[in-house]
């Protein structure tokens, strides 16, 4: 068990947080979640004894280990995958380098076999001769391939590297589990088996993430920073949003009457604890609903961008023709070859792909941004374009322009009092919407794009990962403004939540053609078909 009392953490004048009591116990996985700036990653770091907080302490179960997920990803450039693994329990990975310093003696003493003897007992009893064939394990359910467990750290791609780091602060069953932004990097298998690892786990878990969908697969509880204190519901994500909302409509709803809320709170309460029984943490979790009374539910302080699209006309049936389309990376290799594809009216295709980066050229090639090295396209007369990149820097790096005049330079109207409105309705208020364009954080820059699109008013959106740098509150307005759209979609992203609402139709880009599905992205991912039709189109590159 890990618990807090009294923590207050300030920085100057500002509090993070004031008189923070929680207590996190074994069985049990929190999300903790709050606004950008709210302070999760510094709260992890106050429980991890990273940061002192002003006052205030945290208190640890004696005898129980914690682990961190770590975040520099160059610590450990010098030692091999397998070992930097070990590393995550550390009086294991102390026995062994003892033991072995031990056995390389010329001059093995008595005193040394004694003990090596020790450690050997030690060894043994932390499972230590089981220890390199689970780390390697579990290396491989995150996507890392068994050829690259011996080499350097400093060897590995960004992406393994961090599945190498979440695999060491896994490794060893540890009693208490902070993870901050753990699915970042991780493909849809990696992160459906640490799903499947942190269902199953019996201690204590304490996790950052903006990944909606894994918060509900794996939260037994949600801990929100809000108005510096920290306040623990039972549940998951989902549970959480929609009885905030029904808080906050109660609360702006006074004429009605005590009864009338409390029943409109039980069949709340009911439906989400049907739903509940869907998750491996079915039980407890439905325990805790059913115990929930009116008082337990509270309004949140947080504040939702308006993301709202209106077409200026509706598309026709000729949207998109795609023959023949070929993209040859800078290396020679194919990025994609032999797509072809047309699109329907009503479409919302998610794309997906082994390399990211495939999608990022394809959608560049449909937009006029580069030239395809083979085939062509041809969009309908009655559509409108606008273009969501992943990279959205030469928007911003070269312009001196504050909000109001960044903003409209992409409108019909120029009344300042309207462009103001608007930036208002995407959260930059009073003296934000004048701050100078160039100095945005990245999230502040993907609303602004998204205003930018909302003025442009097109019946087609292309999306390249719109939810990277977006706190859970605007992808949560983001995702719901496209499940509204009337018009039509192409769009890439990590976030399983968005692409299982949005999307009706899936395309995954290969080097050598493409799969392309009229159906949900989850039927995409456990379709048997579809992974033969990926292996077939794989084995080409043998």
């Amino acid at each position: 068990m890990i618990s807090t009392s009294n923590v207050t953490l300030r920085y100057g004048k500002r509090t993070l947080f004031e008189d923070v009591n929680i207590k996190f116990t074994p069985g049990n996985c929190y999300g903790l979640i709050g606004a950008n700036g709210a302070g999760k990653s510094t709260f992890l770091k106050i429980l991890s004894g990273e940061i002192d907080p002003t006052s205030g302490s945290v208190a640890i179960t004696p005898g129980e280990r914690l682990a961190v997920l770590k975040q520099n990803h160059f610590e450990f450039d010098e030692v091999p995958v397998l070992q930097t693994v070990l590393m995550g329990h550390k009086k294991l990975f102390d026995i062994i380098q003892e033991k072995d310093a031990i056995y390389a003696k010329y001059d093995f003493s008595e005193a040394d076999g004694v003990r090596a003897s020790e450690l050997e007992a030690e060894f043994a009893d932390l499972n230590g001769w089981n220890a390199e064939s689970e780390a390697a394990e579990m290396l491989s359910g995150l996507g890392v391939k068994e050829h690259l467990h011996y080499s350097l750290m400093k060897d590995l791609e960004g992406k393994d590297k961090v599945r190498v780091l979440l695999a060491q602060a896994l490794f060893g069953n540890p009693d208490i589990l902070l993870l901050d932004e753990p699915t970042n990097h991780l493909d849809i298998e990696s992160v459906m088996w640490l799903e499947n690892f942190l269902a199953d786990f019996k201690n204590t878990v304490i996790v950052v993430s903006h990944d909606r969908h894994f918060l509900d697969q794996v939260c037994t509880h949600v801990a929100d920073i809000d108005y510096a204190k920290i306040q623990l519901y039972a549940g998951n994500y989902s549970f959480w949003y929609h009885s905030s909302q029904l808080a906050s409509k109660q609360r702006a709803d006074q004429n009605k009457k005590v009864e009338e809320k409390r029943a409109e709170l039980q069949e709340f309460i009911a439906r989400f604890s049907a739903n509940a029984s869907k998750s491996k943490q079915a039980t407890s979790r439905q325990k805790l609903l059913d115990k929930l009374t009116l008082e337990d539910i509270k309004p949140s302080s947080r504040k939702y961008p308006a993301v709202i699209w209106k077409p200026e006309r509706e598309v026709g049936d000729q949207v998109l023709s795609v023959d023949n389309l070929c993209k040859v990376g800078e290396d020679g290799k194919p990025m994609f070859s032999n797509i072809t594809f047309s699109l329907n009216k009503n479409d919302k295709v998610a794309f997906v792909s082994k390399d990211t980066l495939a999608i990022s050229m394809f959608f560049d090639v449909l937009m006029g941004e580069q030239q395809a090295d083979k085939g062509e396209f041809k969009w309908g007369v009655t559509t409108t374009q606008s273009y969501f990149p992943k990279d959205n820097s030469s928007y911003f790096n070269s312009s001196d322009l504050n909000l109001v005049d960044w903003l409209r330079q992409f409108s019909k109207e120029k009344d300042e009092s309207f462009i103001r409105g608007f930036l208002g309705k995407m959260l930059f208020t009073g003296e934000e919407s004048l701050k100078q364009s160039k100095v945005l954080s990245g999230g502040e820059k993907v609303r602004c794009m998204l205003s930018k699109m909302m003025l442009e008013s097109s019946n087609v959106l292309v999306l390249d990962e719109p939810t990277n740098h977006l706190d859970l509150e605007s992808i949560t307005s983001l995702n719901n403004s496209l499940k509204d759209f009337k018009g039509i979609i192409l769009f890439a992203t990590h976030d399983y939540e968005f692409m299982q609402t949005v999307a009706n139709r899936v395309i995954e880009i290969t080097p050598y053609g493409l799969i392309d599905k009229l159906m949900t992205y989850e039927e995409f991912v456990k379709s048997e078909k579809v992974k033969a039709q990926r292996e077939e189109l794989y084995s080409v590159m043998k």
